[in-house]
Protein backbone atom coordinates (compact mmCIF):
# COMPACT_ATOMS: atom_id res chain seq x y z
CA UNK A 1 0.00 0.00 0.00
CA UNK A 2 1.61 3.34 -1.17
CA UNK A 3 -0.65 5.81 1.16
CA UNK A 4 1.05 8.49 3.06
CA UNK A 5 1.74 7.30 6.68
CA UNK A 6 1.37 9.51 9.61
CA UNK A 7 2.06 8.73 13.54
CA UNK A 8 0.66 10.86 16.02
CA UNK A 9 2.62 10.51 19.32
CA UNK A 10 3.91 12.20 21.91
CA UNK A 11 7.81 10.26 23.06
CA UNK A 12 6.68 10.50 26.58
CA UNK A 13 3.70 8.40 25.70
CA UNK A 14 2.51 5.30 24.94
CA UNK A 15 3.39 6.12 20.76
CA UNK A 16 6.57 4.56 22.14
CA UNK A 17 4.51 1.03 21.57
CA UNK A 18 3.55 2.26 17.74
CA UNK A 19 7.05 3.65 17.06
CA UNK A 20 8.42 0.46 17.65
CA UNK A 21 6.05 -1.27 15.56
CA UNK A 22 6.60 1.25 12.60
CA UNK A 23 9.95 0.64 12.76
CA UNK A 24 9.76 -3.20 12.46
CA UNK A 25 7.28 -2.38 9.20
CA UNK A 26 9.81 -0.44 7.60
CA UNK A 27 7.40 1.58 6.00
CA UNK A 28 8.49 5.50 5.39
CA UNK A 29 6.25 7.27 7.59
CA UNK A 30 6.00 11.38 8.54
CA UNK A 31 5.98 11.67 12.73
CA UNK A 32 3.25 14.60 14.06
CA UNK A 33 4.94 15.34 17.73
CA UNK A 34 1.79 16.71 19.79
CA UNK A 35 2.27 18.42 23.11
CA UNK A 36 -0.23 17.48 26.32
CA UNK A 37 -2.74 20.30 27.08
CA UNK A 38 -3.98 22.36 24.10
CA UNK A 39 -2.24 20.63 21.18
CA UNK A 40 -3.80 17.48 21.66
CA UNK A 41 -7.64 18.52 22.34
CA UNK A 42 -7.30 21.09 19.59
CA UNK A 43 -10.38 21.00 16.63
CA UNK A 44 -7.77 20.16 14.01
CA UNK A 45 -6.45 16.78 16.01
CA UNK A 46 -9.79 15.89 17.36
CA UNK A 47 -10.73 15.32 14.11
CA UNK A 48 -8.42 12.78 14.20
CA UNK A 49 -8.46 11.44 17.58
CA UNK A 50 -12.07 12.76 19.05
CA UNK A 51 -10.45 11.25 22.73
CA UNK A 52 -7.96 13.89 22.15
CA UNK A 53 -4.78 11.14 23.32
CA UNK A 54 -2.08 10.10 21.32
CA UNK A 55 -0.97 7.72 19.66
CA UNK A 56 -2.58 7.57 16.30
CA UNK A 57 -1.88 7.03 12.87
CA UNK A 58 -3.70 7.84 9.57
CA UNK A 59 -2.92 5.65 6.61
CA UNK A 60 -4.25 7.01 3.41
CA UNK A 61 -8.21 7.76 4.06
CA UNK A 62 -8.14 5.38 7.33
CA UNK A 63 -7.48 6.35 11.07
CA UNK A 64 -6.37 4.04 13.22
CA UNK A 65 -6.48 4.65 17.79
CA UNK A 66 -5.48 2.13 20.37
CA UNK A 67 -2.08 0.70 20.46
CA UNK A 68 -3.35 -2.89 20.17
CA UNK A 69 -5.22 -1.69 16.95
CA UNK A 70 -2.15 0.06 15.18
CA UNK A 71 -0.24 -3.14 16.16
CA UNK A 72 -2.63 -5.18 14.51
CA UNK A 73 -3.60 -3.09 11.18
CA UNK A 74 0.16 -1.99 10.70
CA UNK A 75 0.99 -5.44 10.44
CA UNK A 76 -1.99 -6.39 8.26
CA UNK A 77 -1.17 -3.31 6.21
CA UNK A 78 2.37 -4.66 5.77
CA UNK A 79 2.08 -7.93 5.26
CA UNK A 80 5.99 -8.23 4.18
CA UNK A 81 7.00 -7.48 7.50
CA UNK A 82 6.08 -10.63 9.06
CA UNK A 83 4.73 -9.05 11.81
CA UNK A 84 1.23 -11.62 11.95
CA UNK A 85 1.08 -15.14 11.58
CA UNK A 86 -0.93 -16.98 9.02
CA UNK A 87 -4.77 -16.03 9.21
CA UNK A 88 -5.41 -19.86 10.89
CA UNK A 89 -2.28 -19.58 12.94
CA UNK A 90 -3.32 -16.42 14.81
CA UNK A 91 -5.44 -17.79 18.25
CA UNK A 92 -2.76 -16.89 20.47
CA UNK A 93 -1.69 -13.74 18.58
CA UNK A 94 -5.41 -12.18 18.93
CA UNK A 95 -5.40 -13.77 22.45
CA UNK A 96 -2.46 -11.99 24.04
CA UNK A 97 -2.91 -8.70 21.99
CA UNK A 98 -6.45 -7.90 23.19
CA UNK A 99 -5.76 -9.51 26.88
CA UNK A 100 -2.87 -7.00 27.34
CA UNK A 101 -5.04 -4.26 25.90
CA UNK A 102 -7.47 -5.51 28.80
CA UNK A 103 -7.54 -7.63 31.80
CA UNK A 104 -3.21 -6.77 32.20
CA UNK A 105 -3.44 -2.87 31.60
CA UNK A 106 -6.28 -2.67 33.28
CA UNK A 107 -5.06 -4.09 36.87
CA UNK A 108 -2.05 -2.81 36.13
CA UNK A 109 -3.75 0.76 35.88
CA UNK A 110 -5.42 0.14 39.45
CA UNK A 111 -2.87 -1.26 40.91
CA UNK A 112 -0.65 2.30 39.41
CA UNK A 113 -4.11 4.22 41.11
CA UNK A 114 -4.39 2.21 44.44
CA UNK A 115 -7.87 0.74 43.58
CA UNK A 116 -9.00 -2.59 45.28
CA UNK A 117 -11.28 -4.62 43.97
CA UNK A 118 -12.83 -6.83 46.67
CA UNK A 119 -13.30 -10.65 46.14
CA UNK A 120 -16.95 -10.37 46.03
CA UNK A 121 -16.45 -7.50 43.39
CA UNK A 122 -13.96 -9.23 41.10
CA UNK A 123 -16.92 -10.84 38.95
CA UNK A 124 -17.59 -7.00 37.70
CA UNK A 125 -14.49 -6.37 36.49
CA UNK A 126 -12.78 -7.93 33.10
CA UNK A 127 -9.04 -8.86 34.43
CA UNK A 128 -10.59 -10.75 38.27
CA UNK A 129 -8.06 -10.04 40.15
CA UNK A 130 -3.72 -8.89 39.45
CA UNK A 131 -2.31 -12.14 40.84
CA UNK A 132 -4.84 -14.04 38.28
CA UNK A 133 -3.65 -11.61 35.89
CA UNK A 134 0.33 -11.94 36.34
CA UNK A 135 0.26 -15.32 36.87
CA UNK A 136 -1.57 -16.35 33.39
CA UNK A 137 0.89 -13.57 31.54
CA UNK A 138 3.92 -15.19 33.02
CA UNK A 139 2.96 -18.60 32.19
CA UNK A 140 2.27 -18.01 29.02
CA UNK A 141 6.12 -15.95 28.12
CA UNK A 142 7.77 -18.89 29.62
CA UNK A 143 5.66 -21.67 27.40
CA UNK A 144 7.21 -20.24 24.11
CA UNK A 145 10.04 -17.85 22.42
CA UNK A 146 7.58 -15.57 22.13
CA UNK A 147 4.17 -14.56 22.67
CA UNK A 148 2.19 -16.19 20.23
CA UNK A 149 4.74 -18.78 19.21
CA UNK A 150 8.17 -19.43 17.67
CA UNK A 151 8.07 -16.33 15.62
CA UNK A 152 8.40 -12.27 16.52
CA UNK A 153 5.03 -10.63 15.63
CA UNK A 154 3.11 -7.67 16.25
CA UNK A 155 1.78 -8.53 19.74
CA UNK A 156 5.23 -9.06 21.01
CA UNK A 157 5.70 -5.45 20.47
CA UNK A 158 2.21 -4.39 22.24
CA UNK A 159 3.05 -7.39 25.14
CA UNK A 160 6.56 -6.87 25.42
CA UNK A 161 6.82 -2.93 25.68
CA UNK A 162 3.64 -3.15 28.49
CA UNK A 163 6.19 -5.54 29.97
CA UNK A 164 9.30 -3.78 29.32
CA UNK A 165 7.63 -0.34 31.04
CA UNK A 166 6.23 -2.23 33.88
CA UNK A 167 9.67 -3.66 34.77
CA UNK A 168 10.98 -0.15 34.19
CA UNK A 169 8.96 1.73 35.96
CA UNK A 170 8.70 -0.90 38.99
CA UNK A 171 4.65 -1.22 38.60
CA UNK A 172 4.94 -5.04 37.54
CA UNK A 173 6.69 -7.52 39.37
CA UNK A 174 10.18 -8.65 38.66
CA UNK A 175 9.86 -11.70 38.16
CA UNK A 176 11.93 -14.04 36.45
CA UNK A 177 9.83 -14.98 33.26
CA UNK A 178 8.83 -11.32 32.20
CA UNK A 179 12.61 -10.54 32.90
CA UNK A 180 13.70 -13.47 30.62
CA UNK A 181 11.38 -12.53 27.75
CA UNK A 182 11.74 -8.64 28.14
CA UNK A 183 15.57 -10.01 27.33
CA UNK A 184 14.53 -11.96 24.38
CA UNK A 185 13.26 -8.80 22.57
CA UNK A 186 13.76 -5.71 23.99
CA UNK A 187 17.79 -5.58 21.85
CA UNK A 188 16.19 -6.12 18.55
CA UNK A 189 17.61 -3.45 15.85
CA UNK A 190 13.80 -1.76 15.22
CA UNK A 191 13.52 -1.21 18.83
CA UNK A 192 16.77 0.75 19.31
CA UNK A 193 16.16 3.01 16.42
CA UNK A 194 12.50 3.52 17.67
CA UNK A 195 13.97 4.55 21.10
CA UNK A 196 16.95 6.97 19.47
CA UNK A 197 14.08 8.38 17.54
CA UNK A 198 11.91 9.23 20.45
CA UNK A 199 15.12 9.81 23.03
CA UNK A 200 15.69 12.96 20.65
CA UNK A 201 12.66 14.13 20.62
CA UNK A 202 12.83 14.09 24.38
CA UNK A 203 16.18 15.64 24.43
CA UNK A 204 14.84 18.69 22.16
CA UNK A 205 16.93 17.67 19.16
CA UNK A 206 14.29 16.40 16.60
CA UNK A 207 14.37 12.96 15.13
CA UNK A 208 17.64 13.99 12.72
Amino acid sequence: MADELIFYTNPQSRGRIVRWMLEEVGAPYETVVLEYGDEMKSAEYLAVNPMGKVPAIRHGDEVVTECAAICAYLADAFPQAGLAPEPAQRAAYYRWLFFAAGPFESAITNQSLEISVAPEQERMVGYGNLAAVLDTLADAVSQRPYIAGDRFSAADVYVGLQIGFGLEFGTLEKRAEFVDYWGRIKDRPAKKRADELDNALVAGGGEG
